[in-house]
């Protein structure tokens, strides 16, 4: 059974990176052909996907979002990270990890539990 857990600060100041972290359990972030996402959903809003690393370590990155975003990963410690900078209020936020089959969507079979940012002053 994969799991999946974020972990990070629940508030951010404006204009700062925001930096979260998956930890990947019952799997290998490095196993064919899993794409490792972020994804987030304001509040009132519908999923968000914001990028993705693959099995391979290319990454992916939502167009809107691609100028702030940067995915990286420890294969030593099966761990991705998603960095988020210049954030403001508008990125307030659940942020989730996810691990799916397919780049660029919200579909995927293991999820995180989700973990709340905040931006705020």
């Amino acid at each position: 059974q994969v799991q999946l857990q974020e972990s990070g600060p629940g508030l951010v100041k404006p204009s700062q990176t925001l930096s979260l972290t998956c930890t990947v359990s019952g799997g290998s972030i490095t196993t064919n052909y899993y794409y490792w996402s972020w994804i987030r959903q304001p509040p009132g809003k519908g999923l968000e996907w914001m990028g993705a690393i693959a099995y391979s370590g290319s990454t992916y990155y939502s167009p809107s979002l691609k100028s702030r975003t940067s995915i990286s990963r420890d294969t030593s410690k099966n761990q991705f990270t998603l960095q988020l900078s210049s954030v403001t209020p508008e990125d307030t936020a659940v942020y989730y990890c996810a691990r799916a089959v397919v780049a660029g969507t919200t579909i995927a079979d293991y999820w995180g539990q989700g973990t709340q940012v905040t931006v705020s002053s």
